[in-house]
């Protein structure tokens, strides 16, 4: 084995700007390339920043791949890229477009609006009132020294939901009955956490202190899958990074997401995938024929992209298939 294999995607810490109020920065198009180039990163590499943004794309158009989901965004675009997921953009879009990213570390704002990921494209008042709610918060961004910092924190907390409310009234999900429910944003949080060392749906309903039913009817509510298939997408979407984005062996990856046997991950993949982990990887690198395998969201995907890791809470204890 090569000493430079890469193991893992490229993590990406939060590092805003020294003016920065705590937990949230700005920056345009321009200042992200210029940031990247300091840190040695590359934006058209994959990615897995440890942190929210929220993409405006002014002048565009702007492509952009998340989690193998491929979209173009044009002027007056917005996207939420949310922390943990894996992005990355289409070599020198960014460099002719124009446009403003809002960043925030998890837990910055107390609640956040359920968007559903795609990106938006709002019209007529929704667009004017998005944009109005852009530029009041980067006004106040901007306006550091009129408040006290605790202040001036809160109000940037405020303005930035009210921005993302906006998006979200501008363009609707379909309507998820239980997405809210205490139940399944607690069993989201768990799995974000736990994916990797619990397996059974039982083991988060003993520790989350719901029953299994319970814990499957509010999932199946939200998301239209029920427990298993949520807690199963969300190992396949991890297994789809690693086999895409790195060099990992199928062997490394079965230990890194908690199987106890390379032949119980095989197992796992081909079930829910079609076909093996090596030949998702090829046929994702284009280097054998398409047909079975692709890197397309299949039950509960959609849903569980996200990587909130800073959630709080004891995790579960290892458990196998």
């Amino acid at each position: 084995m090569g000493k430079n294999r890469q193991l893992s995607v490229a993590e990406v810490s939060y590092r805003p700007s020294l003016s920065a109020p705590i937990g949230m920065d700005v920056l345009g198009f321009a200042e992200l390339s210029a940031r990247v180039d300091r840190r040695g990163l590359d934006l058209s590499a994959p990615l897995r920043p440890s942190f929210h943004h929220l993409i405006h794309v002014r002048q565009g158009p702007v492509r952009h791949t998340v989690d193998f989901q491929g979209c173009t965004l044009d002027s007056g675009s917005w996207l939420w890229v949310r922390a943990g997921q894996v992005h990355q953009y289409v070599p020198r879009d960014h460099l002719a477009a124009r446009g403003t990213l809002v960043i925030w570390q998890p837990g910055f704002l107390t609640a956040e609006p359920d968007l559903n990921g795609a990106p938006m494209l709002p019209t007529g008042r929704h667009a004017r009132a998005a944009g109005l709610a852009l530029r009041h918060l980067l006004d106040e961004y901007g306006d550091l020294a009129s408040l006290p910092l605790d202040a001036h924190l809160e109000t940037l907390r405020h303005l930035l939901t009210v921005l993302l409310l906006r998006l979200a009234h501008a363009c609707p999900a379909p309507a998820s009955p239980g997405s809210d429910s205490a139940a399944f944003q607690s069993f989201r949080a768990a799995v974000e956490r736990d994916f990797a060392d619990a397996h059974h749906v039982n083991d988060y309903a003993a520790a989350l202190g719901y029953s299994v039913r319970t814990l499957s009817r509010a999932t199946r509510a939200a998301t239209g899958s029920t427990a298993k298939q949520y807690l199963d997408a969300r190992v396949l979407l991890e297994a789809r990074r690693l086999l895409v984005h790195t060099e990992a062996t199928s062997a490394e990856i079965s230990r890194r997401l908690g199987f106890g046997d390379p032949s119980d991950f095989t197992k796992f993949f081909r079930k829910r995938d079609g076909g093996t982990p090596l030949r998702f990887r090829e046929v994702a690198r284009g280097r054998v024929p398409g047909g079975g395998s692709a890197p397309a969201s299949g039950p509960g995907v959609s849903s569980v992209a996200g990587g909130e890791r800073d959630r709080p809470g004891g995790s579960l204890s290892r458990s196998r298939r």
